[in-house]
């Protein structure tokens, strides 16, 4: 018969295998009840605007958005990792959809949704696939200067679309740089319309300072609600551009006329929306949870994401991520479990059924105001000012990445700066940090005899340090700056020791250049040590067949151990200078 520790244990194996969200609602406690249900009604009045207006953003109609936030809503609550995370439409997002469909679309609107279909289909399967191999690494090829550089250009590309909208006109959307142009001569041939300019500044104006005053009521509820009832009330669907009433009815299946061609010219940006989707959601989900003590695992976190969009997909919805808006608003609002993100999605549910010719008086103007107004705060000056103060390296990628974006498109801007990223990368280990270390008088260790001019060799010995793994590509560097060492020394060395700690690998090619350099000191009576390498190397040596050439005795535990092997234990006087004896363990920096 089973005992009571059994039985816990089995329990404990079957919860592994149970959707995040059932486990939730298995325990699920009385005392959240009320505040996930006044969050969620919160929430409702940013995602429902938000919905809409990504949605157009994205060149899709504005129920697309909706359906967009109530399928991955419903979804991440049984699937997803994270108690309070919102998912939706993203600013982020939006132009790359944009980007990816306009052109396949060819003005069909009925195409261009069923491509967006296809679209959140492939990058949930993308992501569905990373959760399973547990390939949530791949996020840092979008560094964090990448990301300021890559969201700063994406804001400012969202903002630009959208300011026709705020004006009372429209313009054929292209390059940020041709859509100024087109909003200069808009402006100019007397297109703007005084009323919806008046509606959209008040908007933003009433969404900027309520945010500012930190406001319990959202400010986008407040413009939203008071422009479509003075709207209504004023009469002026007739007279200013409004949204349109929805279509009445619930997420359905619209893949149709789609082809296998489709399949292929949406890839790379079903892989690149994937990247930056989890990116970010990664990045907010971690944030949450470390802030309430807990703990999300990232494969599961993408493999939920993944679910979300394969769902919103096939139901008439396009590509999504978590939301760094309107999560924080959940989470301001009291939000405690996923309930929150399931009430604010029937919420919407009711909203399309019972009243969709709502947004029949909702301006245009006031739309693009909102998401003017969440564009703005993906605005990150600071950071790149930050960047620039400490690594230029970084800051100039984070302005290649923002050039390349609004230069190239959002989809070719973020592949340049991954490839100008990886260039740094390989930069940084072709030509690493090196230095010869020394002695300085008062301080304990070696140290780099560059930062410290008053410090001395000792004699007789040349003691370098090379701050990268050894491969290819570097090989003959190390090799060429030990030379140069040994040579700037002058006669009279007879050991290069090397502080081979930061060396975490050696591959064949740096091997031979290793080789080459022994050879080249032992010519000149010179013995070479490796001090503090790493057991794994040493087992790639071995492995190499080198182990007659570098003995046991060529290896030492530390630089101070191979120092004191080389010199007897330096005491008192060498050569005239007196040194102060310090043990093994305190010589080596």
């Amino acid at each position: 018969m089973m005992d009571h520790k059994g039985t816990d244990m089995t329990a404990k194996r079957m919860r592994r295998w149970l959707p995040a969200g059932v486990e939730t609602a298995l325990h699920y406690q009385r005392a959240d009840l009320l505040p996930d249900l006044r969050a969620g009604l919160v929430v409702t009045a940013l995602l429902i605007p938000a919905g809409m207006g990504y949605a157009q953003v994205a060149g899709l109609p504005p129920q697309s958005g909706l359906y967009a936030t109530i399928v991955p809503l419903l979804a991440y609550a049984l699937l997803g990792p994270s108690r309070i995370l919102v998912l939706g439409p993203d600013s982020a997002l939006a132009p790359i959809i944009a980007a990816a469909i306009l052109p396949l679309a060819l003005g069909d609107d009925a195409r261009a949704i069923a491509l967006a279909g296809l679209l959140a289909i492939m990058v949930g399967a993308i992501l569905l696939l990373g959760g399973v191999l547990r390939l949530g690494f791949v996020t840092d090829l979008l560094s964090k200067p990448i990301r300021v550089g890559y969201l700063n250009a994406v804001a400012l590309i969202v903002i630009i679309s959208q300011v026709p909208k705020l004006l009372g006109f429209s313009i054929e959307s292209g390059s940020p740089f041709g859509d100024v142009v087109a909003i200069v001569e808009g402006i100019a041939a007397g297109e703007v319309q005084p009323l919806a300019v008046a509606f959209g500044v008040v908007s933003l104006a009433v969404i900027l300072v309520l945010t500012w005053l930190r406001s319990p009521v959202p400010g986008v509820l407040v413009a939203v609600v008071g422009a479509t009832a003075l709207t209504a009330i004023l009469g002026l669907a007739d007279v200013l551009p409004v949204v349109g009433a929805l279509p009445q009815g619930l997420p359905a299946p619209a893949l149709g006329g789609l082809e296998w061609a489709d399949v292929a010219a949406l890839a790379l940006p079903a892989a690149g929306i994937a990247l930056v989707a989890f990116t970010d959601t990664a990045v907010l989900s971690r944030t949450l949870a470390a802030r309430r003590g807990e703990t999300v695992s990232g494969s599961q976190e993408m493999a939920a994401i993944g679910a979300a969009n394969v769902a919103t997909g096939f139901l008439g919805g396009f590509p999504i991520s978590a939301s760094a808006s309107r999560t924080p608003v959940a989470e301001q609002a009291g939000a405690r479990t996923q309930l929150t993100g399931v009430v604010g999605a029937v919420l919407i549910l009711a909203f399309m059924l019972l009243v969709p010719g709502l947004t029949g008086f909702l301006p245009s103007a006031t739309l693009a105001a909102v998401v003017i107004a969440a564009a703005a705060r993906l605005i990150d000056v600071h950071g790149f000012r930050r960047l620039v103060r400490m690594d230029r390296v970084d800051a100039f990628l984070s302005l290649a990445s923002f050039l390349g974006v609004l230069v190239f498109g959002v989809l070719a801007g973020i592949a340049v700066a991954i490839g100008l990223s990886l260039l740094a990368f390989v930069n940084q280990a072709w030509r690493p940090y090196r230095a010869e270390l020394g002695r300085v008088k008062g301080l304990r260790g070696y140290h780099d005899l560059s930062r410290y001019p008053d410090g001395e060799r000792i004699p007789g010995l040349v003691i370098v340090r090379f701050d990268a793994p050894l491969f290819f590509a570097n090989g003959g560097i190390f090799e060429d700056f030990v030379r140069s060492r040994v040579k700037a020394a002058g006669p009279g060395i007879r050991t290069v020791i090397l502080a081979a700690e930061p060396i975490t690998d050696i591959d064949t090619t740096a091997i031979d250049e290793l080789v080459e350099l022994d050879d080249w000191l032992a010519s000149r009576d010179i013995r070479l040590v490796l001090a503090e390498m790493k057991d794994p190397v040493v087992d790639v040596l071995r492995d190499y067949g080198l182990t007659k050439r570098f003995t046991p005795d060529r290896f030492a535990p530390t630089v101070g151990a191979a120092v004191d092997d080389v010199t007897g234990r330096l005491r008192g006087d060498i050569e005239g200078t007196k040194w102060e004896e310090e043990p093994d363990d305190e010589r080596d920096e």
